[in-house]
């Protein structure tokens, strides 16, 4: 049979990363019914490909490091490194997904206390995975990673996504200029949980060149002891290289029980099943827009929706 020579038709791989990035702007309408004058949008990123914002940051790592050569069937004598890295789920699902339709084999590192639907999505994208003591959380993922790279350097290319440039610049050149398009430069706050901390750093940062007023805001838990997976305590965590503590007009801390409440709240009132940083994200937004109310200040607050709440739903608080 011919191969089909139409322009349309694209390597899988191609056709994934065209797909990555400009996610719709969705307003939360009912949340904020109560206060006149203010509203909350959130980047609905579950429209990438993988499934979350995680897709962005991976995206570019893997694209910098092919350029590179460092990775990949076009990188002559790296042919068939694996790409390595620690993850909590969702940018390890990012690079299996990428792996498998661009031909390199991915090695994670992952917490084994992750939601079983996020195991399942990994074994389905063939990722080897190491997993780790959940009792170290996410900096047990990084270490064993970082002791990996170090053992077998000519078997891996450490992708680091915690100490790696690219994922900030992927939220630096992507996220953040979307969020100015889709809001008309009318953006008065922004919003990001800390977990690299690469979407709040690279939007940030493009945002304050954007306008220095806008405002924004970083949160993480309120404990090193939470259930808001993916997100740091960064008191108490490896903080990641990429971290840049003063970009941060305000920080913010949330409670793993008021992001289950969003959670649940979200897909009752607003018909959005999100997961539970997402919801985290939500709640801290709602929390300055009160603020904000209260003081008679009209407000756009944009917050980042990192993924939907498909990979939580073995979870008991929705039962609770």
């Amino acid at each position: 049979m011919a191969t089909l020579t139409n322009s349309m038709i694209k390597p899988l791989g191609t056709a994934l990363l065209e797909r990555i990035g400009n996610t719709p702007l969705i307003r939360l309408e009912r949340i904020t019914a109560h206060l006149p004058g203010i509203q909350v949008l959130g980047k609905a990123e579950w429209v990438n490909p993988g499934g979350s914002v995680k897709d962005r940051a991976a995206s570019g790592i893997v694209a910098e490091a092919q350029r590179k050569r460092l990775l990949g069937p076009a990188s002559g004598k790296n042919k068939g490194k694996h790409l390595l890295d620690a993850t909590s789920g969702n940018t390890g699902i990012a690079y299996a997904m990428l792996g498998a339709a661009m031909g390199f084999p991915v090695t994670l590192c992952v917490p084994a206390n992750v939601s079983l639907e996020r195991k399942r999505i990994l074994a389905a994208y063939g990722a080897n995975v190491i997993w780790t003591d959940p009792a170290d959380g996410s900096d047990g993922a990084i270490r064993k990673a970082r002791a990996l790279a170090a053992s077998e350097p000519e078997k891996y290319y450490y992708a680091d996504q915690y100490g790696n440039d690219a994922n900030w610049r992927a939220h630096y050149y992507g996220t953040a200029n979307e969020i100015w398009e889709q809001t008309e430069g009318q953006i008065t706050h922004f919003v990001a949980g800390l977990g690299t901390s690469g979407t709040f750093v690279g939007t940030t940062r493009r945002l304050k060149e954007l306008n220095p007023a806008i405002q924004c805001i970083s949160m993480q838990p309120d404990s090193p002891f939470h259930g808001l997976e993916g997100l740091k305590h960064m008191e108490t965590a490896i903080v990641p290289p990429i971290y840049d503590a003063g970009l941060a007009d305000r920080n913010m801390e949330m409670e793993t029980e008021a992001a289950y409440a969003m959670a649940k709240q979200l897909g009752r009132t607003e018909g959005l099943l999100v997961g539970v940083s997402a919801a985290a994200a939500v709640a801290t937004c709602l929390r300055i827009a009160e603020e904000e109310a209260a003081q008679g200040r009209e407000a756009v607050i944009v917050t980042i929706l990192c993924d939907a709440a498909d990979k939580y739903l073995s979870e008991r608080f929705w039962e609770e």
